[in-house]
């Protein structure tokens, strides 16, 4: 009967050194990990092992890893020195989607085409089924939140299906534009650094 390993739950380097030692004694074995990092570090001792081996992803997140020794195989002198403990990175699964706008230009190049990039980067953003959570306005990106900005009927849009609005009170001082804000709440780098750091995602157009 095959041998099975149950390495799920298991801690780095638990899983490759439970295969190592079910090698020793079986030539055909089934392992079973919860994480790609274990998956790739058993994946990678059968390798050098020179074993052949088979994965399939089986329901609730667990992989199950099929190895075979072979004529060539090696399992007593594998080396085991390569595996990797690191932590499998995940994205935040909460958190806001946040667009920074820290230009009232999109892109680099000729200034009248990053205006008009821009205008149509937010007027797509208002029809588009994925929405971010926050816009940060910072810089000369205030300029797109102003009276006779081309930008506030879909900045103003935006802010109507409940997007939110930060503009960097800072900003708007130095260029004495304060009076002239049409859209958005006026914030503080306290508050927008902690937005930021609150993201799921940050986009940069």
């Amino acid at each position: 009967m095959k041998k099975t390993v149950d390495a799920r739950g298991l801690a780095c380097p638990q899983p490759v050194l439970l295969t190592k030692k079910a090698l020793d004694t079986e030539k055909d074995i089934t392992v079973l990990v919860d994480n790609t990092v274990a998956l790739e570090n058993v994946k990678r001792f059968a390798i050098n092992a020179g074993c052949f081996v088979d994965t399939k992803e089986e329901p609730n997140n667990v992989f199950s890893i099929h190895i075979l020794k072979t004529e060539d195989s090696h399992v007593k002198e594998a080396y085991t020195g390569e595996i990797s403990c690191e932590i499998e990175k995940k994205e935040p699964s909460i958190g806001p989607i946040i667009v920074v706008l820290s230009s009232n230009k999109m892109g680099f190049g000729d200034d009248e085409l990053g205006a008009v990039l821009m205008r149509s980067f937010l007027h797509t953003v208002t029809e588009i089924n994925t929405k971010p959570d926050v816009l940060i306005l910072y810089n000369s990106g205030v300029k797109l939140a102003i009276e006779g900005s081309d930008a506030l009927h879909d900045l103003n849009a935006l802010e109507h299906q409940g997007i939110k609005i930060l503009v960097c009170g800072t900003c708007l001082n130095f260029f004495n534009l304060k009076e002239k804000l049409r859209v958005g709440n006026i914030s503080n780098m306290y508050d927008i650094t902690e937005t930021l750091f609150k993201a799921k995602k940050i986009i940069r157009p």
